[in-house]
C-alpha cells in the first residue's frame, strides 16, 4: 500500500467518525463535513490504487520491452 492510499483510508475513516458524531449530536454541519471528508479520502485511496496499478504495467512493460 503506497502513501497516497494509506492517506486516503486515513482520511475516510476520519471523516466517518465525524459524520457520526454530527449525527449524533445533532449538528449537520459536522455531519456534511465529515461526509465531504469521507468522499475526498475515498477518492483520494482510488487515486493511489490506480497509480500503483499504472505503476506495475508500466513497470512490467518495461522488462518486457528489456528482453
Amino acid at each position: 500500500m503506497r502513501q497516497q492510499e494509506a492517506q486516503g483510508k486515513v482520511k475516510k475513516a476520519k471523516g466517518k467518525v465525524k459524520e457520526a458524531v454530527g449525527i449524533l449530536a445533532g449538528n449537520k454541519k459536522m455531519e456534511r463535513e465529515g461526509a465531504v471528508q469521507r468522499t475526498e479520502g475515498a477518492a483520494q485511496e482510488g487515486l493511489g490504487k490506480a497509480r500503483d496499478k499504472v505503476g506495475k504495467v508500466l513497470t512490467n512493460i518495461g522488462h518486457a520491452i528489456s528482453k
